[in-house]
């Protein structure tokens, strides 16, 4: 399924992108999680949404909307998010732009994103609750995607 090798995007950008992150966050669950979000957003091929009405960005398909109150509503309220995503741009603005050229930073987001939430983590190796989990936190209710169809995407993941 997926574009690029599985192991090495979780090595070369989700294993660093969580360990910039607040220790809370650095966690087996949530970096399996992240990758099988990328895995099933844009199966590691796409950077940009291809539908040009969309304005998804890099390999988590974050929206800007989402990225820009992730920054306004949530992460300048914590010091310590802010400190570490801030690093992990190195001096670059933190604009959803920086969510294609900066691999590493779209992770951190995905996994902020993920940390927003209210609902518990899914446990380890579990790809149905983390499919579950992307449905109602990341897809939304109203996006297209579909949990059950997901499943696959996030046990590949969990397998990398």
């Amino acid at each position: 399924m997926s574009g690029l090798y599985l192991p090495h995007v979780r090595d070369l950008w989700v294993r660093p992108a969580l360990a910039a992150l607040p220790p809370a966050l650095n966690t087996l669950s949530r970096m399996q999680g992240v990758l099988g979000i990328g895995n099933k957003e844009s199966g590691y091929r796409y950077l940009v949404q291809t539908n040009p009405a969309e304005t998804a960005k890099g390999f988590w398909q974050m929206e800007t909307a989402t990225h820009d109150d992730m920054w306004r509503n949530f992460i300048r309220y914590r010091p310590d998010l802010q400190a570490a995503l801030l690093g992990i741009l190195s001096g670059a603005k933190p604009e959803a732009a920086r969510l294609v050229d900066r691999p590493i930073y779209a992770a951190a987001m995905c996994a902020v994103h993920t940390y927003r939430s209210s609902d518990a983590l899914p446990a380890v190796n579990d790809a149905a609750g983390w499919a579950a989990f992307w449905k109602r936190n990341y897809n939304t209710e109203g996006g297209a995607g579909i949990a059950a169809e997901a499943v696959p995407y996030f046990r590949e993941a969990m397998e990398a």
